[in-house]
């Protein structure tokens, strides 16, 4: 385990190797620090990155080459040691390769970098996988990164909204026991704004697919966006823990997600999959933007 800090005259970020997890986002001229300081009392990550899996499993098993396997929510990488690829002032990379450990427990091998680049009060999150092997692999990627909210100690959570770059509404899909449900609730919002009320997140995750926003970010109670992720992921999910009056928002951008209640079928079957034919390389990336 190390830490890594790069910076510029606007932002510092700091990056844990178990993982390649953003730990702190700090604006240089104020020392606010923007993202979620890993309380186990709330929860103990900050920004873990999703891979190889998006969500849980039905029955926390998959099935491929007629085999089952188990496999934890959200995949192994979050808790796995990255190696320092490369760093200069402005941009940072990691790498995660399979081996041994991980092909018993995900028998595809692969290559995952994360990489941060910073662009002025801008943080650009990096994801590239490579396929080295014969083989087509499978996979799911995804981001969890978990920003203050309240951002000033002397608000309240309520006192916010989360504004997305769609006007009318947001259908959510709903969760049953962390599996999709099959029911939807949709959000009307005002003018693409949707106040952040006491019980948002009573029903877990909303879980926004098909493209229906690319841009959300956090409001303060003056009517400013004090931070805001923006992605091309076609899926994504806004969190903060169900009945915990957590200080924290995550804003989720998702290539996969977890399964549908009863799903039973092959990894390569679930919804939302990526995949990569031999030598195949998957690139994407989401901009988290602070002010």
């Amino acid at each position: 385990m190390a830490l890594f800090q790069i910076g510029n005259d606007k932002i510092m970020i700091q990056v844990d190797s178990v993982g390649a997890e953003l730990k702190s986002l700090r604006q240089v001229a104020s020392g606010r620090e923007y993202m979620w300081c890993a309380d186990p009392k709330y929860w103990k990550r900050t920004s873990p990155v999703l891979f190889p899996l998006v969500g849980g499993l039905n029955g926390g098993v998959y099935r491929t080459g007629g085999r089952e396997y188990p496999m934890g929510q959200h995949g192994f990488a979050r808790d796995t040691e990255f190696q320092l690829k490369s760093q200069v002032a402005r941009e940072i990379w990691f790498v995660l390769e399979s081996g041994a450990d991980t092909l018993d427990k995900y028998p595809f091998p692969f290559v995952l970098e994360l990489g941060y680049e910073l662009d002025g009060s801008c943080v650009i999150v990096k994801w590239r996988v490579r396929n080295p092997a014969k083989e087509t692999l499978y996979f799911s990627i995804g981001g969890h990164p978990a920003f203050r909210c309240p951002i000033d100690e002397k608000t309240m959570q309520t006192d916010y909204k989360i504004r997305f770059d769609t006007k009318e509404k947001i259908v959510s899909s709903c969760l049953e026991n962390g599996l999709v449900s099959g029911r939807q609730a949709v959000y009307d919002l005002n003018d693409g704004v949707l106040p952040v009320t006491e019980h948002l997140f009573d029903g877990d995750a909303l879980v926004i697919e098909h493209d229906q926003a690319h841009r959300v970010a956090l409001t303060a109670p003056d009517g400013r966006d004090y931070l805001t992720v923006e992605f091309d992921a076609p899926l994504f999910g806004i969190w903060s823990p169900p009945g915990k009056n957590a200080p924290f928002i995550c804003i989720e951008p998702w290539y996969g997600r977890c399964d549908r209640a009863g799903f039973e079928g092959d990894w390569r079957e679930r919804e939302w999959m990526q995949s990569l034919e031999a030598g195949e390389i998957f690139e994407a990336q989401y901009k988290i933007s602070v002010q």
